[in-house]
């Protein structure tokens, strides 16, 4: 089993998109980066933590690949904002692929070369890629949210789905 943490904007919004994947074992809605033990989600809202919301993903690498999980991220996400996604503003809904080795690394890098080469998005590349760090998880109310709130889910989401739409249909 592997490990993966994203960050793209508000965690409720990337859970579903990697937990409907095979060989996706666990996701969890959380937060890291920052510099206080085990925050609330209250603590990181209020921007004073430096705690980024996040996903982790315990996957079966044999199944899917941690490339497949770059590429699946990149689908989720504006990555020419670095101040926030789409609706949520500020650096606890920055974007950052978290890496836990040298190869993990060396994949995002490359992706998000090959992105910038691409010509997808005619604004520069800008998520970061940053060691992972400790990682929260988060109160059980923001877990599988999607699921729970359907209903809420859909209107917080739902500037998101569209600039996914138009951008990466």
């Amino acid at each position: 089993m592997e490990r993966a943490i994203f960050a793209g904007g508000c965690f409720w919004c990337m859970v579903q998109p990697f937990e409907e994947q095979d060989g996706i074992l666990s996701v969890r809605s959380g937060y890291t980066g920052g510099h206080v033990v085990n925050p609330t989600y209250e603590q990181v809202c209020s921007k004073m933590t430096g705690h980024t919301e996040a996903v982790e993903i315990i996957f079966d690498e044999s199944k899917i690949s941690y490339a497949d999980l770059v590429e699946i991220y990149w689908r989720q996400t504006d990555p020419t904002d670095s101040f926030g996604q789409f609706e949520d503003r500020g650096d606890n809904y920055r974007p950052v692929i978290f890496y836990f080795d040298e190869q993990q690394r060396k994949i995002a890098e490359q992706s998000k070369a090959n992105l910038q080469a691409s010509g997808h998005f005619n604004r520069p590349i800008v998520t970061t890629i940053e060691a992972a760090q400790p990682f929260y998880e988060a109160e059980k109310d923001h877990q599988a949210f999607y699921r729970k709130n359907p209903e809420r889910y859909a209107r917080s989401s739902a500037i998101r789905h569209h600039f996914l739409k138009e951008n990466w249909s």
